[in-house]
């Protein structure tokens, strides 16, 4: 039997079976087709083949990273969610990608990544919880200043010109969008009937996160609690394709060997692997210090006070399904 392929994404919380839209979008349309998938949920991109999430490790085609591009191999592999819609609804579903792109996930970056409430008592905090020591002190500044620039390549120049009445406007928007995507969705189980498609795999990878997170400036949030049919179909996809793993944070106890159906995987060079992660972070960190002063070395006496020794602490574990 041909080995699984492999797919490493971010860890689940918020009751999600991973945090991050992208790696949801991949999980989501691999349980929608039944791919045969070893998945990784790690928490640092650095445990990944490729140093990104999410990342699928083939046998033919080796590290793919892209989660268009995953999916696209997917297909590939006859695991084609939209085998059997029509050219009308391959249209439709063109069309509602580019509006999701356009509309809707600029706002959820400012969302989650710059509204600075958010940000730090929400966003940050998870990740600062949940990345290992000593990479969660540099890890999600890194992440924060990547989707500024994101966000910033995608408005444009006039971000920086008006941003008050840009945001205001481009939240309407996302707004439209949402109430938009109710409208067609209706009563209608999936966006296409009684079948997911890929469609559906990108809208809930959306807005699973936006409705689930505990955001304390909860603008767009508010307004897709009050379109009752799309919660809905968020919870019923939740339910029906991941009513095992619903995103429970990560705890310092692995999981015993096949207690969810699974297999767990022995990697002879984790502890090694581990090891470097922790000193290229502290050295990373260190650099850091000292490069903004944070930290100076100045010549003198040392005084009679023993030195206490640091602790390194891992608490951070591999799941696997």
């Amino acid at each position: 039997m041909a080995a699984p392929m492999e797919l490493f994404c971010w860890a689940g919380g918020w009751g999600l079976p991973s945090v991050d839209p992208d790696c949801l979008a991949v999980l989501t349309y691999a349980r929608f087709t039944g791919a045969p998938l070893k998945v990784h949920r790690v928490t640092s991109p650095w445990r990944s083949p490729s140093g990104h999430l999410p990342a699928l490790r083939t046998r033919d085609e080796g590290i793919i990273s892209k989660p268009q591009q995953i999916i696209t191999h997917l297909r590939k592999q006859k695991y084609n969610a939209d085998y059997d819609l029509s050219a009308t609804q391959s249209a439709d579903t063109l069309a509602f990608v580019s509006l999701l792109e356009e509309k809707l996930l600029p706002v959820l970056i400012h969302t989650f990544w710059v509204d600075a409430k958010n940000y730090v008592e929400h966003t940050r905090k998870w990740y600062a919880e949940t990345i290992p020591f000593p990479l969660n002190f540099f890890l999600p500044n890194a992440m924060h200043k990547r989707h500024l620039e994101r966000l910033q390549l995608i408005w444009g120049d006039d971000y920086m010109e008006d941003e008050e009445k840009l945001e205001k406007e481009l939240y309407r928007e996302a707004r439209e969008c949402l109430t938009l995507l109710s409208q067609r969705l209706g009563s209608q189980k999936f966006f296409f009937g009684d079948s997911p498609a890929s469609l559906d795999a990108l809208v809930f990878s959306r807005l699973a996160p936006l409705l689930k997170a505990k955001l304390p400036n909860g603008k767009l949030q508010q307004h897709l609690k009050s379109l009752q049919n799309l919660c809905n179909y968020c919870t019923s996809i939740l339910s029906l394709y991941f009513p095992w793993d619903g995103g429970e944070p990560l705890t310092g106890v692995p999981r015993a060997a096949g207690t969810d159906g699974s297999e767990a995987e022995e990697d002879p060079h984790k502890r090694r692997k581990q090891l470097l992660s922790v000193l290229v972070g502290l050295v990373a960190m260190l650099g850091y210090a000292f490069l903004s002063g944070i930290v100076s070395i100045q010549r003198g006496s040392v005084g009679p006070a023993g030195r206490q020794p640091v602790t390194l602490e891992e608490e951070e574990e591999e799941e696997e399904e």
